[in-house]
């Protein structure tokens, strides 16, 4: 039941982002917020059918694709040097689902099981609303060249780059939303925490992430978004290999996690500094597939850590496969790096 939704929310990005690159922004935007508030309000209205909340939940889950609608509508009204600090202020946008997850269920307690999804109902409508009144598109829609609708994923038979991409944010947001969704259960079964306290501790690990992104394109802007992703993944890499070895330890795993949260909030916001850099004709087209890739990679790595755990009674291995990833992605971002600088040197002989 809750995978529904997530994967469903990732894999629509995908043909929401190429019609915000047609249509514009604001057209999209405004339609997915008109379209959201209807299954909130059929879950508040009947919640008492698993087919049912199933089918609501695939609905719903067309919400969790706005990321690839509001990356191409943000990153118009900027130039090149303020886009990754921009970017990274929209992606803080995330941190609703830590604030959620956070007082869904007391207001559940206090309101009954439909009270949240009157009240997310609401909210969307308002900032819909709002959305309509105030938003305007950077430029026209449809002012460019005339092309089919996905003639921009064309780019994923020719560009290595854009693979990398997905690659990164996979790791980056991926790894973030499946340490948010794993780190409670971690705490409860191998620590001992109570449900309240380790939902505490997580959210404080999301929190961190939330804050970490919009620096990371701050600093992407100033000192290029290779850079700090080059950090990222050293520092994701290292820091998976201490969880490996010392999650068993609260002092060592409390440090390490905090200090993962910021390296993955780093990474999300270098991503997307380089979407409009290596794509700027094709910034909703791109950002509709390396945002499906980081849901997916945020749906995959609990299932694998569930499977590791089962098979092997520790965590180790789910740790140490997170750090290869890492490796992988500081691999290719050098062969990319190594071979962008190549024609450069060769022009200035």
């Amino acid at each position: 039941m809750v995978a529904v939704p997530v994967l469903l929310g990732s894999l629509a990005r995908i043909p929401l982002g190429a019609l915000t690159d047609r249509w514009g922004g604001r057209r999209v935007f405004a339609a997915l917020m008109a379209f959201t508030p209807l299954p909130l309000i059929a879950l508040a209205l009947t919640h008492d059918s698993l087919a049912v909340m199933l089918v609501l939940g695939f609905l719903l889950g067309f919400a969790g694709a706005s990321f690839a609608v509001g990356v191409p509508f943000v990153n118009g009204w900027y130039p090149p040097e303020r886009q990754g600090f921009a970017l990274g202020i929209y992606g803080m946008g995330m941190g609703g689902t830590v604030v959620a997850g956070l007082i869904a269920p007391k207001l559940a307690d206090s309101w009954g099981i439909a009270g949240p999804f009157w009240l997310a109902a609401g909210i969307v409508v308002v900032v819909g609303i709002v959305f309509v009144v105030f938003a305007r598109d950077a430029r026209p829609p449809g002012s460019g060249e005339r092309r089919s609708l996905f003639a921009p994923l064309a780019v994923f038979r020719t560009s290595g780059r854009a693979w990398a991409l997905t690659l990164f944010y996979f790791l980056s947001f991926g790894g973030f939303v499946a340490m948010f969704l794993y780190l409670p259960k971690l705490l409860t079964g191998v620590h001992d925490l109570t449900k309240t306290d380790a939902g505490a501790r997580a959210a404080g690990f999301a929190l961190l992430a939330v804050l970490a992104r919009p620096v990371g394109g701050w600093l992407s802007d100033r000192v290029g978004a290779t850079r700090v992703l080059r950090g990222s993944f050293v520092a994701t890499a290292l820091l998976a290999l201490v969880l490996a070895f010392t999650y068993k330890h609260m002092p060592p795993l409390t440090v390490a996690c905090l200090t993962l949260a910021v390296a993955l909030g780093l990474g999300m916001g270098a991503v997307f500094k380089l979407v409009p850099e290596w794509f700027p004709d094709q910034v909703g087209a791109i950002t509709g597939v390396v945002g499906a890739a980081g849901g997916l990679g945020g749906f995959f790595p609990p299932l694998v850590m569930g499977a590791v755990k089962s098979a092997t009674g520790s965590y180790l291995v789910g740790f140490i496969l997170m750090a290869a990833v890492g490796v992988v992605c500081l691999a290719v971002l050098g062969r990319l790096s190594a071979t962008s600088a190549r024609p450069a040197q060769e022009s200035a002989a």
